[in-house]
């Protein structure tokens, strides 16, 4: 099953980042996403059960993870659900994974400052930062053309 959600939680590990043997950077972390409502009887906030997610990014949006986002940050991430059920002997279980195609800061918590990741080359030609994301056949131009 694959389909594409949205989830704000806050990272709940130290994001792992890793770079293949191929190259590939992947960078992973928890995501705990626990739902609060208000309880007008107690007049207090009361939290519901927590979802675990585990988050996987790839590529360009896998180095400025692990440049900017730690344990405990709320986020916002985008991206490809898969569930799986897993065994090992005598356990079994379910693993919910997002492969994520956007992560960001979850701005009703605080603030952040925005950097634009510099583009340089790779070793094929191909410069860092490209293949597949939405900036992937955009030029050095702001959005809208505004210069």
């Amino acid at each position: 099953m694959t389909d594409s959600l949205s989830i704000r939680g806050f990272v709940a590990t130290i994001p792992n980042h890793l770079t293949t043997e191929e190259g590939l950077p992947i960078t992973t972390f928890r995501l705990a996403s626990t739902r609060r409502r208000f309880n007008r009887e107690t007049k207090t906030w009361e939290n519901g059960p927590t979802n675990w997610f585990t988050v996987s990014a790839y590529r360009q949006l896998a180095s400025n993870v692990a440049g900017c986002v730690a344990k405990g940050d709320p986020v916002l991430v985008t991206g490809r659900l898969s569930v799986r059920e897993w065994e090992n002997g005598e356990r079994s279980g379910i693993v919910v994974e997002i492969d994520a195609d956007a992560i960001g800061h979850d701005l009703a918590w605080g603030s952040s400052a925005f950097s634009r990741t510099i583009k340089r080359p790779a070793g094929d030609g191909e410069e860092e930062g490209q293949g597949g994301g939405p900036d992937a056949d955009a030029d050095d131009d702001p959005p809208g053309g505004a210069a």
